[in-house]
């Protein structure tokens, strides 16, 4: 017998790919964060330990790599900064060592 959630697509999701979708899904399912409980320990392709948290939509399930960035991340949710974004836009959510602001355009190379 096949588990119920067998039809569904399965991805892996790194924090620079994590969208505001699958965060907003995160914060609903863990309002308080998550704890050793949740969190899923499986081998990769490179036979690496990987840890993640599941959320699943109608046709997929995510298994989002847990990282201190992510938790930061989730503590500080406000889903009024991703409202000018798609909610499919990797882009949206800031690493949260970023200083705010902080833009590549603002560095100058040093070429002396």
């Amino acid at each position: 017998m096949k588990p119920k959630d067998a039809h569904l697509k399965r991805v892996i999701v790194d924090f620079k790919k994590l969208t505001p979708e699958i965060l907003a899904l995160l914060v609903e399912k863990y309002p308080d964060g998550y704890d050793d409980d949740n969190v899923i320990s499986f081998k990769n392709a490179k036979n690496e330990t990987v840890e993640a948290v599941e959320v699943t939509t109608e046709d997929t399930k995510y298994l989002v790599k847990v990282s201190t960035k992510l938790e930061q991340t989730m503590e500080n949710y406000d889903e009024e900064d991703y409202e000018d974004f798609e909610d499919d836009d990797p882009d949206a959510v800031v690493d949260p060592d970023l200083e705010p602001g902080a833009d590549d355009d603002d560095f100058e190379l040093d070429t002396e």
